[in-house]
């Protein structure tokens, strides 16, 4: 038999197990031996109470054993001599997409503009201390996508897009800890998840797929309303019958060598704002009611959310214990992003906080077309980064001078290692964000008492919380509607918004070319 019941355990008791299982023999009434083994399924904070509380929800095995589950890779083949898919991008969506290939008996051939992940360090650490933008390898591009070094946040309310349970297993089979599998809002860091990036390419490789990296796809091999392959670094081709296109949210060149190739696309509504920081010992407080928290609580974290003239205000990847980062893809502009190490301790908590963009808001950007939207991106970005002394040194002013619209004197200590200089971030962003920016900001305040304070810096720019273009797919076939295989996937395509929700799609990607695709490999 299998009992299962949600524990309130207070912090320096909800990890020892051996309180937790009393606790669970107590309340059913037990004799010794009855409970043979115990499986915790959730885990999540209350802090509503006047001390927070740990939600743990517990599966009791009463004379019997939970059944053994084989292990997902166990489940992969041997796929070195299979039918390749290409798949442009080395994200989330990609590398999830080649380990659902090798799973159904393709091989994958993943092609990434940027560098392998341990590589790619040397970019960020170019542009954090030098302000040099490599546009193949950033905070953006390279090995793992955004996520590897913008924090590795897991959580997502995309529960019908597949299987959660699926993409977070194999996480922990490629080495995340397995809290992952029952925290409620899982996080790995950026310390530990670009290892756990590297075993997974190591798993395609294993299985005789290929990941090629400094491979920038400059061209499409099209013929009759079908895609026949890529072309890589303008001299290199590779011939396949299915392109799964899982590029990201920044590839801008990608969007405009689609558009160029004929190949239809759609502009959709995105977000645009500032990140701000605060001190997290105010944050804890705020939250918490209590500075410094006690062991066993993590960073504390917030959402916040309003309608302000139409548009959806919010708190946008909030990362307590974190960083700020500069996050550009290409010189001449500033972009700010938030990470937290698997710790989450430091001193400063970030979060963006961001202004719906709705397409009629593109109405200036008309003469664009499609590609509207990013141009108002790249407006905004470009506009930050004049005002500064040629570096990734980001404009920045204190929250309460940013809703007064008055220039800070000074600035308080922050994460953001290029440094940030007093800046009229009011005047810069455009009026229509920054009047909805401020109101927002005011109803924040109002709803977490502290929350608007000298003491916290706004930061400009936090422009790429989803792309402003949508590339568009059949709903049944997921392949687009007018290049027969080609398979856009992921944040890029329009179809995500995170690691999770990335990874399932590339799953659900990879499945449907798998249906495109017959025995033999020729389309279907």
């Amino acid at each position: 038999m299998v009992r299962e019941l949600e524990l309130k355990l207070f912090p320096d008791k909800a990890f020892d197990l051996e309180y937790v299982n009393e606790t669970v023999r107590r309340k059913l009434n037990l004799a010794p031996g009855q409970l043979t083994d115990l499986r915790i399924l959730r885990r999540s904070i209350d802090a509503r109470g006047a001390r927070p509380v740990y939600l743990v929800r517990v599966a009791a095995y009463l004379g019997e054993q939970p059944a053994a589950e084989p292990a997902l890779l166990s489940f992969l083949q041997q796929v070195e001599n299979k039918p390749e898919v290409i798949i442009v991008g080395a994200g989330p969506a990609g590398y999830f997409a080649a380990l659902e290939l090798i799973e159904l008996g393709l091989k994958p051939v993943v092609f990434d503009r940027g560098t392998d992940v341990r590589t790619r360090r040397k970019s960020l650490r170019a542009i954090q201390q030098f302000g040099e933008v490599n546009p193949d390898s950033n905070y953006c591009f390279g090995e793992g996508g955004a996520g590897t070094y913008s924090d590795g946040k897991l959580y997502t309310r995309s529960h019908k897009r597949g299987s959660i349970e699926k993409a977070l297993r194999l996480l922990v089979e490629h080495g995340a800890k397995s809290d992952i599998l029952i925290d409620a809002h899982p996080h790995i860091g950026s310390n530990k998840l670009p290892g756990i990036v590297a075993n997974i390419r190591e798993t395609i490789l294993h299985y005789g797929g290929e990941v090629h990296f400094d491979s920038r796809i400059t061209d499409l091999i099209l013929a009759d309303g079908r895609i026949r392959g890529v072309v890589i670094n303008d001299r290199d081709e590779r011939l396949a019958d299915a392109v799964i296109l899982a590029t990201g949210h920044s590839a801008r060149d990608i969007y405009h060598l689609l558009h160029n190739r004929g190949i239809r696309l759609e502009p959709k509504p995105y977000a645009l704002g500032v990140r701000i920081e605060h001190n997290q010992s105010l944050v804890d407080q705020i939250q918490y009611r209590q500075s410094p928290r006690e062991e066993n609580l993590p960073a504390a974290s917030y959402k916040l959310a309003c309608q302000v003239d139409g548009r959806g205000v919010f708190s946008f990847c909030m990362c307590p214990g974190g960083l700020v980062v500069p996050a550009a893809t290409a010189p001449g502009e500033i972009v700010v992003n938030g990470m937290s190490m698997s710790r989450r301790d430091s001193p400063f908590a970030n979060s963006g906080t961001v202004v719906a963009v709705e397409l009629e808001d593109l109405a200036p950007f008309a003469a664009h077309g499609i590609f509207a939207g990013l141009a108002f991106q790249q407006e905004v970005e470009q506009t930050m980064f004049r005002q500064g002394d040629g570096t990734q040194r980001a404009p920045a002013q204190r929250l309460t001078d940013f809703v007064n619209g008055k220039l800070s004197a000074g600035l308080p200590e922050s994460s953001y290692i290029p440094g940030l200089f007093s800046a009229p971030v009011h005047e810069l962003l455009p009026a229509g964000i920054y009047h909805r920016l401020k109101l927002g900001v005011l109803q924040f305040g109002k709803a977490m008492r502290g929350y608007l304070t000298e003491e916290a810096n706004v930061i400009a720019t936090e422009s790429r919380t989803s792309a402003p273009v949508r590339i568009p797919r059949d709903p049944q076939t997921l392949m687009h509607p007018a290049c027969t295989g080609l398979f856009p996937s992921g944040e890029g395509a329009g179809y995500a918004g995170g690691i999770i929700s990335a990874a399932m799609d590339g799953q659900n990607v990879a499945r449907a070319v798998g249906q495109f695709l017959n025995i033999n490999g020729k389309p279907s």
